[in-house]
């Protein structure tokens, strides 16, 4: 390995490595080496250049905390996150469409019933969704667990508002025999991906938009079926086409119809105006033989 040049080095790094003894880790190492130095060579990487991007990386490591994820929100708006997701998901057919997660996901939510509002009472305006579970065929699929959570009207998750005990606009909910679940709550708002950290110094210098989309997060899980992470977006906001993560797809936009007070199918249950996802219908694929 002495006197190495630039036309030989990719092939020697990877030669050190063929001892790997699991072939996949060995795959994605000579992958990753392989296209590593073809970036370096292709837009001739200077030394500054090289300095600058390791202390990018640095310091995107040390804005990492248990609540605070800045590589994996890089990786979202880089499209990595979403292209990892494609890879991994080529669904067909009616089957829901998956999207991002995002960092806002707890474990400690409440199990409320059919119909409960989950907005821990914080202002907005009102939102009665009801959803349906159905497999592949078009029939319901009971016992499906469905994890929902979204932000209030000002973009903000519970996890950002001040002095709220407990957790608010999430709930695990559970379908019915009709594959159906429901919830009140209030309509979330688009709001801007964090900014003040090294992923927010790239938006800037690319000159892009910090704002998503309003959406509703939900993972659905059913017994013999492939896990749904996914959102539905608002038909009506004004980020859909630039939102910063990717995450909007066609078939995940969903209109948010307006009712006012006293009208509508939640009219007894509505003294203002509302805005309602009527029997949003998600279907299901079952899990591939490998999966099982």
């Amino acid at each position: 390995m002495r006197d190495v040049n630039s036309s030989e080095i990719t092939d020697v790094v990877i030669s050190t490595m063929d001892g790997t003894k699991d072939p996949r880790l060995a795959e994605i190492l000579e992958a990753l080496v392989r296209h590593a130095h073809d970036f370096v060579r292709e837009v001739g990487l200077t030394e500054e250049e090289w300095a600058s991007g390791v202390d990018f990386l640095t310091r995107t490591g040390q804005l990492c905390t248990p609540q605070r994820q800045e590589f994996i929100l890089l990786s979202d708006i880089l499209g990595i996150t979403m292209l990892v997701d494609a890879v991994n998901h080529r669904r067909g057919g009616t089957a829901t469409e998956n999207s991002v997660q995002g960092p806002f996901f707890r474990a400690d939510r409440p199990t409320p019933a059919a119909g409960a509002d989950i907005s821990g009472g914080l202002p907005g305006m009102p939102l009665f969704f009801e959803g349906q579970v159905l497999d592949e065929r078009g029939a319901p699929v009971a016992g499906a667990a469905v994890d929902v959570w979204h932000s209030d009207g000002e973009g903000h998750y519970d996890v950002d508002v001040p002095d709220l005990a407990q957790p608010a606009m999430r709930a695990l909910l559970t379908t019915d025999e009709e594959g159906r679940f429901s919830f009140r709550s209030i309509r979330p708002a688009s709001y801007p991906i964090p900014g003040d950290g090294t992923v927010g110094e790239l938006m800037a210098a690319t000159q892009r938009s910090l704002m998503r989309p309003a959406h509703i997060h939900l993972i659905i899980e059913a017994d013999g079926f492939q896990r749904v992470t996914t959102m539905l977006f608002p038909s009506d906001d004004q980020h859909l086409d630039s939102d910063p993560v990717f995450g909007v797809k066609q078939s995940l936009i969903a209109d948010f119809t307006v009712h006012a007070a006293g009208a509508g199918p939640h009219r007894t249950s509505a003294d203002e105006a509302a805005r309602t996802v009527m029997r949003h219908t998600f279907s299901l694929e079952p899990l591939r033989p490998a999966e099982h």
